[in-house]
């Protein structure tokens, strides 16, 4: 176990944001996550777990507390049944998957942050959620101050949500098994239109699990959504705001305030979303209130690649991204009676 003090942790987040925490602990085994866990809740020190740092916006005056980073490593494949620790980087085990010729999170390929990270947000993208595929998660619970295995059942999934996310100071995610599908090298029925578009396949249909790969892997590119760190595009957290989804009274009220907007002829992307709910472009709704790509004038604008990523250009603050993401959200309220809600977790701040 490595502890620093007074430690940065803008260099552990893609948006190379926020400010220090007192007391940095980098843990490289599931006894190590679990002591440093015991010590922080024995003595009453707030606690925030960072994986790959991918869905964290820090406030810039740090956290005042200790930092866990999770660095365990370990990848085990029985079957079908994949098994990684939380400290595992996700692209490369979706890759190890692919290699592996085992199907159902091919189209997840390129997201960064850690495998811990993926059941707590129900991770997902291109027509793929990691809820699909996760059979057991592995969790230290902080009540009990025991290791327990959680079902697919148990982690109540939904929509970017969890069981963990929902309780977030109780679990801290050790090990993630996934039961995957040998469909001969193929991959998964494809399930999003524009991933179908660019395979040149219709919906429903499979491709060669290296094809889907490669493929998601250019769309996520062509939008910054890969990492790199010459691009500011990709200095972000991915899709900053979840898709709003509606009941049918609140959608009916949408719909009207586009036409009244953008005209008649125009219909808002209405996606199924279980009885009675439709799911909205977050994206759609930010370019339509006129959040166009590239807006902005300050450190902090809108990804050029992409409406739906708030990027740092390279000297932002968090208060700079923040009041971004304020104007944006009281923009789209504005014009179409939408509140936004941010995906990645906030510490220390807020909209």
């Amino acid at each position: 176990m490595h502890v620093l003090h007074d430690a940065p942790l803008a260099p552990l987040t893609t948006f190379r944001l926020g400010g220090p925490a007192l007391r940095l602990v980098t843990a490289e085994t599931d006894a190590e996550v679990i002591d440093a866990v015991r010590e922080a809740d024995d003595s009453g020190t707030p606690l925030l777990v960072v994986g790959g740092g991918s869905n964290l916006v820090i406030g810039d005056k740090g956290f005042q507390g200790t930092a866990l980073r999770i660095a365990t490593r370990g990848v085990e494949l029985r079957g079908t049944t994949l098994e990684l620790a939380a400290g595992e980087v996700w692209s490369d085990a979706v890759a190890r998957s692919v290699e592996a010729g085992l199907a159902g999170i091919e189209c997840l390929a390129g997201i960064p942050g850690s495998a811990g990270a993926t059941p707590i947000q129900n991770v997902g993208a291109y027509g793929q959620e990691v809820s699909a595929t996760i059979s057991e998660v592995i969790a230290y619970d902080r009540r009990s101050g025991e290791t327990v295995t959680l079902s697919n059942e148990e982690c109540d999934f939904s929509y970017r949500h969890s069981r963990f996310k929902a309780d977030p100071e109780r679990y801290v995610v050790l090990r993630v098994r996934f039961e995957l599908e040998d469909a001969g090298g193929m991959s998964a029925p494809v399930k999003y239109a524009e991933t179908a578009r660019a395979l040149g396949v219709e919906p429903g249909d499979r491709v060669p699990l290296a094809r889907a790969r490669e493929t998601v892997l250019k769309l996520r590119a062509g939008k910054g959504m890969v990492l790199d760190a010459d691009d500011h595009d990709t200095w972000s957290a991915g899709s900053f705001f979840t898709n709003p989804i509606l009941g049918e009274e609140q959608f009916a009220a949408f719909r009207e305030r586009v036409r009244e907007r953008l005209g008649e002829d125009v219909e808002p992307p209405a996606y199924p979303a279980g009885e009675g709910r439709r799911k909205t472009s977050a994206a759609w709704l930010i370019d339509k209130a006129g959040y166009t790509k590239g807006y902005g004038t300050g450190p902090a604008r809108i990804s050029t690649k992409h409406t739906l990523a708030l990027t740092n250009r390279g000297e932002a603050t968090t208060e700079d991204l923040l009041t971004l993401a304020r104007e944006v959200v009281a923009g789209v309220r504005e014009a179409f009676g939408i509140t936004l809600v941010n995906e990645p977790v906030m510490v220390g701040v807020g909209l």
